[in-house]
């Protein structure tokens, strides 16, 4: 099928998706020999018909020409028609030459255009759908004016079907325009298929319309497919150029170089783009104020720029362009838009700030202070209450000594100059200050930022007062050592009068001493020791002590200083061992580390020197010291110290023989931890008040006076009498053995045993020396010590019943019965054992009076009990030997 109708120009990818696909035929040894080209019968100008691939051919090849002049190749091998072209016959052939002229080869290239005819086969009645030729239906590309005149209907082209030389066809269109909005823009004629728009159309709103085109018989079969029939608005400059932006603000500082760009201003068309109806051209029509031109835009982008600069915010702070925007690319036909842009300038530090006077002068009375004496005003020409225009103020000469200061009043940008420290008549009259000034922010052009413009003298005239005393320096030193003599003088405090400059006149007193070590001397101002100083009561040892001292005139004005002592130290002091009770855990700790400090200084103090003095044989045996290091020894004991308390005498040196000694308290201990010997101990100590001592001072009174009534009657009743000869044998007998049978022993220290009230309880007493004073005997029992029972008096006699260790029983002047000894003594002594076994609450002792098995014979140890004889003359080292049968005895002693 063919469509016929306007020819109108379209672009070259239009053409080109429409023109018929270029077929080459590249058989081996044909593609230098012919090309088929099928083509439409009528060709436009300048129109592509297809490409043949001449790099197959002859690909050397630098120069290529056409036999046809209708036709013309490029060197992509792509063919052109030259002019307009109607191909009368189906066939038309060219050549194409190509040539190598460095090799002198050619090579020619036969090209075919074909226009062929296909005929449809003559339909059945069966058949639903016309059978399409081997071509399919296709129009030229259409299009139509933007705003067109008419006259409407406007006929834009015929649709024709191939199937209309052999059936009756009729066509329709549907799509936008059609029966969607806009409905009804476009109609075809029913039997002849031409085109029509009804009404001029917008570009800017339907760019083009895609409809659909039928081909269809009488009796309703299709005799084509659908035919896309795209209808292309071409577009008309109808719309003006608009900037984005009515008005643009843009800013710009005043030191901006040449070139800044200040802003961007930009423009839109609705036209199509990509055309000269969008090409859009960018320009300055007026600049206010008009003198000199400032700003330029450049044609294409719209970026503003400076083209000068003389920029100056304090002579011109705004401008104001009129900007113009035309399509055509500026032609003097194409359409115009404007806007407004205004420029400000803004303010940069271009302006160095300046004293309105060269010099000033000030007043201000010595010894003033934090007072303002001077204000000094400045100009500047930037923007004020800004960086730019606020100023800093510096004394760059005359305040060495820090007199002075200056601070800028932020209301007034006013330098304001102040006396900070008091100055003195007497030391100097006046004093020249020379300031300067300069901006907050950095100054922006190159000049010199310190001109003759921002600097300024000013003289500080200085008027005398009569003054007090002045105390200079206020803390003054002196050195002392410690331990001086009571009433040494040393040189004090020194005050002066400023107007004499010398101290004559002036008295002195204490207002200050931490421990009234000295006084002072009212007229010299020196100092008298009124105590011993000592270094190590101050607290800390190593600062100074402060005296205050007040200096007074004739006028009684006063000033206060301190003088400041620094006590030199001396060696007064030994060192000292700061333990005074320890604990060591046997066997689990072998020693004990001893530690000491010496409150002096360092240059008197450690390496300290630890020994043990002349001490007893004992101590020197079982203990022993060794070097720690400088301030510390190691008490070490030895395997056979028994666990005891041990009091240890420890001698400790420094360096220049300063020594002291110290007893400590070692408590030596079968323990796992010091804190079990400590809480056991606390738990043995029984403390008691003094009403309940007197309690028992009077009971025991009581008793002492009815056991002297009862002796004194029995002795004078039995006076005469003696004992038994077998009363020794009976009841104080010598045994080294502890055999049992026999309820009456005698202990391993001398003490006869009597079993009492039949029980396992049993007795130990002693009747000891008696102290010979009057004639009073005593009859003693022991429980861990010696405790008196009874005593009798008796004129002028006196009585001993000794150890029977040594085999005898002395009886001085009188000798008793057994049986009067046995009726007086056992009833009251088994009730006092009875007493003595019970504990505090009134429950039996584990560990009193005890009976022992046989040990056997030839053993060196005495009695294990508690009634054993703690004190022992006799050597003890033959417990740490013990036959292996002893050896469970004296654990299980050992742990009791």
């Amino acid at each position: 099928m063919a469509a016929a109708g306007p020819r109108r120009s379209v672009r070259g990818a239009a053409c080109r998706q429409l023109l018929l696909t270029l077929v080459i035929f590249s058989l081996a040894g044909e593609a230098c020999k012919k090309v088929i080209l099928d083509v439409p019968s009528k060709l436009e100008a300048d129109k592509i018909i297809g490409r043949v691939n001449l790099e197959e051919c002859f690909r050397s090849a630098d120069l290529i020409q056409s036999s046809d002049p209708d036709f013309r190749v490029l060197s992509d091998g792509s063919v052109y028609t030259a002019r307009a072209v109607v191909l009368s016959d189906e066939k038309r052939s060219f050549t194409i030459w190509l040539s190598d002229k460095r090799k002198q080869k050619q090579k020619e290239v036969t090209v075919l255009l074909e226009h062929q005819k296909k005929v449809l086969k003559t339909r059945h009645t069966r058949e639903t759908v016309l059978r399409r030729a081997k071509r399919r239906w296709a129009p030229i590309p259409c299009s139509m004016q933007e705003n067109s005149l008419g006259p409407f209907p406007l006929f834009l082209q015929q649709v024709e079907s191939d199937a209309a030389q052999n059936y009756t066809v009729f066509y329709s269109i549907s799509g936008r325009g059609v029966d969607q909005e806009p409905l009804n823009l476009f109609y075809i004629e029913r039997d002849t298929g031409n085109l029509f728009c009804t009404q001029p159309v917008d570009r800017e709103e339907y760019d083009v319309f895609d409809l659909i085109a039928y081909a269809s018989t009488a009796d309703g079969y299709s005799a084509d497919l659908p035919l896309p029939l795209p209808i292309r608005v071409e577009d008309e400059n109808d719309n003006h150029p608009v900037f984005t932006e009515a008005i643009y603000n843009f800013e710009v500082s005043e030191s901006s170089r040449l070139g800044t760009t200040v802003g961007v201003v930009c423009a839109t068309d609705r036209d199509e783009p990509d055309t000269m109806h969008t090409r859009l051209k960018y320009s300055i029509l007026q600049q206010t104020p008009r003198s000199p031109g400032l700003f330029s835009v450049h044609p294409s982008t719209g970026v503003i720029t400076t083209v000068s600069h003389y920029l100056d915010r304090e002579v011109v702070d705004k401008y104001s362009l009129i900007m113009k925007v035309q399509d055509m690319d500026g032609q003097f036909f194409g359409l115009i838009g404007t806007s407004t842009c205004i420029i400000t300038v803004t303010d940069s530090n271009d302006n160095a700030p300046t004293f309105r006077q060269n010099a000033y002068e000030a007043f201000v009375e010595e010894n003033a202070f934090n007072v303002e004496i001077l204000r000094i005003p400045v100009e500047d020409k930037d923007l004020i209450n800004t960086a730019n225009w606020r100023v800093n103020f510096t004394i760059l000469k005359g305040n060495e000594n820090g007199h002075f200061k200056i601070s800028t009043d932020k209301e007034t940008n006013e330098g304001v100059l102040c006396v900070v420290k008091p100055l003195n008549y007497e030391e100097n009259h006046q004093v020249n200050l020379e300031i300067g000034v300069n901006n907050e922010a950095p100054f922006t052009r190159d000049i010199p930022r310190v001109t003759a413009l921002n600097r300024a003298l000013v003289t500080v005239h200085v008027r005398d007062l009569d003054e007090g005393p002045e105390c200079t320096p206020a803390a003054q030193y002196v050195r002392i050592k410690e331990n001086l003599a009571v009433g040494s003088k040393i040189n004090g405090y020194k005050a002066y009068d400023p107007e004499t400059r010398n101290g004559n006149g002036l008295r002195y007193k204490k207002l200050h001493d931490p421990k009234g070590w000295i006084t002072i001397d009212e007229i010299s101002g020196s100092i008298i020791t009124s105590k011993i100083l000592d270094r190590e009561v101050e607290t800390p040892k190593n600062e100074l002590y402060n005296i205050t001292v007040l200096a007074i005139d004739k006028d009684n004005r006063s000033c206060t200083g301190t003088l400041a002592v620094d006590i030199e130290d001396v060696n007064d002091n030994p060192p000292e061992i700061l333990q005074e009770y320890v604990v060591i855990c046997k066997p689990k700790m072998g020693y004990t580390d001893i530690l000491a400090v010496d409150p002096d200084e360092p240059v008197h103090g450690a390496p300290f020197y630890f020994s043990l003095p002349n001490t007893s044989p004992e101590i020197s045996r079982l203990w022993s010291l060794t070097k720690v290091n400088d301030t510390a020894a190691r008490l070490s004991y030895q395997k056979n110290a028994g666990f005891q308390e041990y009091t240890i005498p420890i001698t400790v040196k420094d360096r220049a023989g300063q020594a002291a000694t110290k007893l400590l308290r070692v408590n030596l201990c079968e323990c796992t931890h010091p804190a079990q010997c400590r809480v056991t101990s606390r738990s043995a100590g029984v403390v008691l008040g003094k009403w309940a001592i007197l309690a028992i001072l009077l009971g025991i009174a009581l008793l002492f006076s009815v056991l002297l009534t009862l002796v004194c009657g029995v002795f004078g009743a039995t006076k005469g009498k003696r004992f038994p000869e077998d009363l020794a044998q009976q009841n104080l007998i010598i045994s080294n053995t502890e055999a049992p049978g026999d309820d009456r022993v005698c202990s391993a220290n001398g003490f006869m045993t009597q079993t009492a009230n039949n029980s396992s309880q049993g007795f130990c007493g002693t009747m000891g020396s008696g102290m010979k004073n009057g004639g009073q005997e005593t009859i003693e029992m022991m429980k861990g010590g010696n405790q008196t029972l009874e005593s009798c008096r008796g004129a002028g006699h006196h009585h001993t019943l000794d150890s029977c260790r040594g085999g005898h029983t002395e009886v001085d002047n009188c000798r008793y019965t057994y049986s009067e000894w046995h009726s007086f003594t056992q009833p009251r002594l088994g009730e006092k054992l009875h007493r003595c076994n019970q504990n505090e609450d009134h429950v039996p002792s584990q560990d009193y009076v005890l009976t022992y098995n046989y040990e056997g014979r030839g053993s060196p140890a005495g009695s294990v009990g508690c009634c054993s004889e703690k004190q022992e003359e006799d050597n003890l080292d033959f417990l740490n030997n013990l036959e292996p049968k002893f050896i469970t005895l004296a654990e299980a002693c050992t742990k009791r």
